[in-house]
């Protein structure tokens, strides 16, 4: 067995049985993210929508992919006729991109809203209270072929474990409070690689873990 099967084996083994596993695949060739799919994987993560869009065309066509990066408008294009999940929404103005790309294929596309809990100037992010607005508006309502179903965040890359708990206990805060006005919130994605345990223990639904499955990164 490779090393890859024997990693995807482990975190099904470690996550709750309620916990999604998202395998970022990025940088990764075809063949890696095969064997992540003959072991049974089938979401797929990756932060770059060319990259995503060759590897959709070239793998089988029930892996159900999820851009997690941060996204450009003029991109959402390439990936509005196969992505399944998006999560790192922060406007309404990507939404309704998002929307109007969505309708040209008559799909409907999930999204989260990224929430900023960092401390770094790096991360992107709504607010809690931009967020909290943005539900409630009138112009989110017409937008008929987007659907949010949660949050995201990414706590402060750090050895600081006080400071990730804090930040994710915040996101999960946020969210029951979203929640008990918006019960179509079902989705809460935090935890990669380095924090994934820390994120399960503050209620994550959806852990994002790359290099751990598929080894360190290559960026040449």
């Amino acid at each position: 067995m490779s090393d890859i099967s024997e990693n995807i084996k482990m975190y099904r083994d470690l996550l709750p049985e309620e916990t999604t596993l998202v395998a970022v695949s990025k940088t990764k060739p075809i063949e890696d993210v095969l064997e992540a799919y003959h072991t049974g994987q089938r979401i797929f993560g990756e932060n770059k929508i060319q990259e995503m869009a060759s590897k959709w065309e070239a793998l089988p066509k029930d892996i159900e992919w999820h851009m997690i990066g941060h996204v450009q408008r003029n991109k959402v294009k390439y990936m509005a006729p196969f992505v399944h999940l998006i999560h790192a929404v922060d406007s309404l103005k990507l939404l309704k991109e998002i929307d109007k790309q969505a309708t040209k294929h008559d799909r409907t596309i999930q999204c989260l809203l990224q929430i900023k809990i960092a401390k770094e100037d790096s991360k992107f992010g709504l607010s809690i209270e931009d967020a909290t607005i943005l539900l409630t508006s009138e112009m989110l309502q017409e937008l008929e072929n987007i659907k949010i179903v949660g949050l995201m965040g990414m706590a402060t890359f750090t050895d600081n474990e006080a400071q990730i708990i804090s930040e994710f206990k915040i996101l999960k805060d946020s969210f029951d409070i979203l929640k008990k006005n918006h019960p179509y919130l079902t989705t809460l994605s935090m935890g990669m690689s380095g924090d994934f345990k820390l994120a399960i223990a503050e209620g994550s639904t959806m852990v994002r873990i790359g290099s751990s499955i598929f080894g360190a990164r290559n960026y040449n």
